[in-house]
């Protein structure tokens, strides 16, 4: 029996020969572990994904050239077959070397520090990807009357040739992502225009013309706050500029703080070294100015602002380049960042308020009131903050994953989420679905309370918002928020809308960074499902789609559907005869159904939060106090199932 078994495990393994050992070519690398390159692939619903960031490698390399003040205006063009092209005025790529630059991993002309002093892209690695990554990517080198233009599909190069021009110089790429990696993908306009408008902000005076309308900023930071801010300054903007450094701020009547921060023209979403010396510099600067002893948080409740400095060969934490790490201006030691953007704001801030006394007030005004908030507050907090922790969060309220209890925390905090639901069977449902390594589950008890109009005292009185303030880990700020997107999970009807809204108040009442950082969403659920014995598809194109099939009910093609028109598609597809579900709450989804819904094709709504929102005449008309007037707008434009079209009313 022992040599039976030995001879079984003999079996088992794996070969391991001189066969197995394989060398990839570099665009084949890239298109094996795209992840290493861009992150995440996505469908462009979100900012972070793919396609974005193939558009920002290309556009980086435009921007280089401008600030080598070779070019001051930049053409993009997204067509509707989804093709994208951008065209620059600069010095075109050396012609010689093109193909190389384009296709060839670790080739580039910036790891010259004196051609690129202060660039964004000094891996080599950008446009390669993009090439990679493309059905097809042509690239063209204008340069001294003569261009030369290549063509490649996937990343095999498919043509070259060079003939006379009499365009000017510059550099042309044109690429196609790879829909056989970017599923279903789509840009969306309003994630490009605020990248491209943040280029902007950071590089006046340059034009950027995007399918025909120009974008353009002539007061750099002050432009970005000015055109962000959902509501009023209590002061005008502060915006002051050095050398390699500009910051502008204000502080606004609301809850928390606000930043944006650059490094090298590259949005750095998660901040990193300079956005912190900029919060400790700031607060130390004012504190000092007033000679009085604030606390930091009071001094920068309610700030806004924006940094953007300019460092040498700047080193981030990940290849997309959101977080800086590095801790010096120059490579290998020199002056530290904390020490220059800290000797800029004591000199230029300091100098700032003892010239502009009005603003000074304002802003004393600001910071007692925030002061005298905390204090009548500080007892309430000392009793919520032993609660939450006697409610020992991971058995009540929160089922936590995995990655905060891992060495991967830090690196996978990009993956995480946490869906916020209510009643026991909704998050049953999703608890038993989720992926336990990245998806977190919290659940409310009933219905929160409507919070607009109220101090952020409720915050801790409440047990509710307090539990889920601890959850988040976001009493100070969105520094040591533990999940990268909070998802509203409610029920598609009345009530679980009613719920949405009441906690995205609570979110724009006393977290508003966090919706204006893009980390809310709400999670699309079906409406119906449709499903019918095994038969011929009517329309090919779906098979795929509609083989999801039903454990209990393998004979059966199942189509879920989030909207009307979608049902009826799928009683076409799949008729005669359908059998039809309706899903009136997330506890009727089977925890087996619920895993499509919550996977790698989850269908997320971003909130999202602009200037033109009225954010404060919103929040008074829907969730203030006028009941009567709301009522009277309900029956004046009450929709009744004989008005309905036909297919509605049933």
């Amino acid at each position: 029996m022992d040599d039976e078994l030995l001879h079984n495990q003999q079996q088992s393994t794996v070969e391991y020969t001189d066969d197995n050992i394989r060398h990839l070519s570099d665009m084949e690398h890239v298109r094996t572990r795209p992840g290493m390159y861009i992150g995440r692939l996505g469908d462009g619903q979100l900012p972070e994904d793919g396609i974005y960031v193939l558009l920002k490698e290309v556009i980086d390399n435009s921007i280089d050239e401008f600030k080598m003040h070779a070019g001051d205006r930049i053409e993009i063009n997204v067509d509707e077959q989804l093709r994208v092209s951008v065209r620059d005025y600069g010095r075109g790529i050396p012609q010689g070397k093109m193909i190389e630059a384009v296709s060839v991993l670790n080739t580039g002309g910036k790891y010259d520090s004196k051609a690129f002093k202060k660039s964004v892209g000094l891996n080599g690695v950008g446009v390669k990807a993009v090439n990679a990554l493309s059905s097809r990517f042509e690239v063209r080198s204008y340069r001294d009357g003569m261009v030369r233009t290549a063509t490649f599909e996937k990343g095999i190069i498919t043509s070259d040739n060079t003939e006379p021009t009499d365009d000017e110089n510059g550099t042309y790429i044109f690429f196609e992502p790879d829909n056989s990696l970017f599923i279903n993908y789509q840009f969306h306009d309003d994630i490009i225009e605020t990248m491209l408008r943040n280029y902007t902000y950071l590089n006046t005076g340059l034009a950027i013309m995007y399918n025909g309308r120009r974008i353009l900023s002539r007061n750099g930071l002050k432009d970005l706050l000015n055109d962000t801010m959902t509501g009023d300054g209590l002061y005008p903007i502060i915006h002051l500029k050095g050398e390699d450094i500009e910051i502008a701020f204000t502080h606004a009547n609301q809850y928390g703080e606000e930043y944006h921060s650059f490094v090298n023209g590259q949005h750095t979403t998660q901040g990193g070294t300079h956005q912190s010396a900029f919060k400790e510099h700031i607060a130390k600067t004012i504190k000092e100015f007033f000679s009085k002893n604030f606390e930091y948080t009071d001094i920068r409740n309610g700030l806004v602002a924006a940094i953007a400095i300019n460092v040498e060969e700047p080193m981030f934490e990940s290849q997309t380049k959101i977080k800086l790490g590095s801790l010096t201006m120059t490579p290998g030691g020199g002056v530290s960042i904390n020490k220059y953007v800290g000797d800029f704001i004591k000199t230029e801030v300091d100098n700032f308020l003892h010239k502009n006394q009005e603003v000074a007030d304002v802003m004393l005004q600001k910071i007692q009131e925030s002061e005298k908030e905390r204090k009548a507050m500080a007892g309430v907090t000392k009793l919520a903050r032993e609660r939450a922790k006697k409610a020992n969060l991971h058995n009540r309220k929160l089922r936590d994953c995995r990655i905060h209890y891992s060495d991967a925390k830090n690196e996978r905090k990009e993956e995480s989420s946490i869906f916020i639901t209510e009643g026991d069977s909704a998050s049953g449902s999703i608890t038993k679905s989720r992926d336990v390594n990245t998806q977190a589950v919290f659940s409310l008890r009933g219905k929160p309370l409507n919070s607009f109009g109220l101090t952020k005292k409720v915050v801790y009185e409440n047990e509710e918002f307090n539990l889920l303030q601890a959850a988040l880990d976001i009493e100070d700020g969105l520094d040591t928020l533990r999940y990268n997107k909070v998802i509203v999970a409610t029920d598609a009807d009345v009530d679980g809308m009613h719920i949405r809204l009441l906690i995205i108040t609570f979110f724009l009442q006393f977290f508003p960074e966090l919706i204006k950082k893009g980390h809310v969403y709400v999670l699309q659920t079906p409406l119906f499902r449709v499903r019918n014995k095994k038969t011929k598809i009517k329309n090919k194109n779906v098979v795929a789609e509609a083989q999801v099939k039903d454990k209990k009910k393998s004979d059966f093609v199942t189509r879920y559907c989030y909207s009307e028109e979608e049902r009826l598609k799928a009683i076409e597809q799949l008729g005669p005869e359908p059998e039809i579900t309706r899903f009136k709450g997330l506890g009727e989804i089977s925890p087996e159904e619920f895993v499509n819904f919550i996977g790698p094709d989850m269908r997320l709504e971003q909130v999202t939060l602009h200037k033109t929102d009225q954010v404060q005449k919103l929040l008074e008309y829907y969730m203030g106090k006028n009941t009567m007037e709301r009522q009277n707008f309900i029956i004046d434009n009450l929709v009744i199932e004989e008005d309905m079209p036909e297919e509605m009313g049933s």
